[in-house]
């Protein structure tokens, strides 16, 4: 059986999965790594450790399969990372992910100086500290020594196929998350680099999704067990795949995505900024764009909750030998919708879209004395829901009305939270019978490369729906009236949002 590997280099761990040319899972493998935080706002990872995670992921995946060797090994990454390299390929820093904002005060300078809207216009990619070009601005002040011996300035993926090849390609679905690529020319932008005091040589060539190569370097592919001339599919940024893994590429199409972070996104054939700067558009290939929002703060400020505030359910769990997750969601269940007017604000992490402000933060409002712990963890849930709610909103404004949503990530696997977003968006919900949407849409536009399928709308084949969800009208009522006092309370504390992280 002839099969292809998708390799989804996330934030918090890297998965090899293992697809049948009909999108079926035959095997997988999930290696975890850590996020560091040196300092406050700051968040980094090894970029060796990700790398070593990426063979042994593949190694596991060919040991397991009984099948002969793969057709080709296709990627999708998180965007946004950033790693200094010097002429050796050999990082200079740890790799800076998306949640670091430790360039925030650059990005608010890049965002309103005079060419700051254009960037925005041209690049698709919204100013904010997540963006390497807001990094690159800090570390060209910051890390000056670092900066003068830089030979590139690449993202992990770069990374990982430069220690597999010998040669620095960026795709342009990740080029097109940088803040510095020119999404309609399909070059790096002259405004940016011109603001970074950069040439192109500083970064990598742009590629398609669809580039592929072979060759494999350095012993690797004995090591991975895998022939030296495998072809290996560059592929696209995590986000832009998930939509085509969960089949949320017609019109009224929506993939929603609650991960360690969160998205919503809807497929173009054509770039639509919004004047406004709320959203991004990013390339999925040269005729597909991806139109959306990120958010910080999805499953993570779940994780949060648990890990400080959970350790009844955390030894329960292990005693029964199941998720803690289950039981705080019950807990959450017991409680009625809209939580008894008990609203959690969810910005532990600064936020992304629809605000683009690093400086938010986390907030209870309207505790009353009749407000229980369990409360506590339904309005944590809701509250991370409305700030999705908050992107689809901006979204319709600018792409037009969703009918449909897609839903991906871990918390797909819940009835309860999948349930709750029905409600708050009051529409419906469908999840595909597999949640590896980013693997799966790695492995689609590895097949479009290899000539296997003819254009990636195959994907409609190769997505069997398991489960749909509708909206509880009573339910989306009681919702809206929380989300009306959730969305005023960001203009009444944004000033104080600003004060709170000086002392912080």
């Amino acid at each position: 059986m002839d099969y292809i590997i998708g390799i989804d280099i996330g934030t918090t761990s890297t998965k090899a999965i293992a697809f049948d040319l009909n999108g079926k899972i035959l095997c997988k493998k999930s290696i975890e790594y850590p996020i560091l935080n040196p300092k406050p706002s700051y968040s980094e990872q090894d970029p060796e450790e990700i790398f070593t995670a990426v063979l042994n992921s593949i190694k596991s995946v060919i040991i397991e399969n009984v099948y002969k060797k793969p057709i080709g090994v296709s990627f999708s990454a998180a965007m946004h990372s950033v790693i200094a390299v010097d002429k050796d390929g050999i990082p200079l820093t740890n790799c800076i992910i998306w949640a670091d904002t430790r360039s925030n005060e650059y990005a608010e300078k890049i965002k309103n100086s005079k060419v700051g809207h254009e960037i925005y216009m041209r690049t698709g990619t919204p100013i904010h500290p997540m963006s390497p070009l807001s990094k690159l601005a800090w570390m060209q002040d910051n890390m000056k020594d670092i900066v003068n011996k830089t030979y590139k300035f690449i993202s992990m993926k770069e990374y990982v196929f430069f220690k597999l090849f010998g040669k620095y390609v960026i795709d342009y679905s990740i080029a097109s998350a940088t803040g510095m690529f020119d999404i309609y020319d399909l070059k790096w932008n002259k405004d940016a680099l011109a603001i970074l005091n950069i040439n192109e040589d500083k970064l990598s060539t742009p590629v398609s999704p669809t580039y592929v190569m072979k060759g494999i370097l350095n012993g690797y592919a004995s090591f991975m067990e895998i022939d030296s001339d495998t072809p290996f599919v560059l592929g696209g940024s995590d986000g832009c795949l998930a939509n085509l893994g969960a089949n949320a590429i017609k019109q009224g199409d929506a993939a929603i995505t609650i991960g360690t972070s969160g998205a919503v996104r809807v497929i173009s054939n054509k770039p639509k900024n919004d004047e406004k700067e709320r959203i991004f558009s990013y390339i999925l290939t040269e005729n597909h764009y991806v139109l959306g929002g990120p958010v910080n703060n999805g499953g993570v400020i779940f994780r949060w909750f648990r890990d400080n505030f959970s350790p009844m359910e955390i030894q329960e769990a292990k005693d029964l030998n199941i998720d803690p997750y289950v039981l705080l969601t019950d807990k959450a269940m017991s409680v009625p919708a809209g939580s008894d007017g008990l609203i959690f604000l969810p910005y532990l992490l600064g936020e992304r879209a629809p605000h683009w402000d690093a400086n938010m933060r986390g907030v209870y409002f309207g505790i009353n004395i009749k407000h229980t712990r369990d409360h506590f963890i339904r309005a944590l849930l809701e509250g991370i829901i409305f700030g999705i709610y908050s992107v689809g909103r901006a979204l319709e404004e600018t792409t037009g009305k969703i009918n449909t949503i897609y839903a991906t990530g871990g918390f797909a696997r819940s009835k309860m939270w999948v349930q709750m977003l029905a409600d708050i968006f009051n529409k419906k919900v469908v999840i595909a019978e597999s949640y590896e949407s980013s693997g799966l849409g790695a492995a689609v536009i590895g097949m479009k490369a290899l000539g296997v399928i003819d254009n990636i709308e195959e994907v409609e084949n190769l997505v069997p729906i398991s489960k749909e969800f509708y909206p509880d009208e009573k339910n989306h009522d009681i919702y809206m009236k929380n989300y009306k006092i959730f969305d005023r309370l960001y203009e009444k504390l944004k000033d104080e949002f600003k004060e709170i992280t000086k002392i912080q």
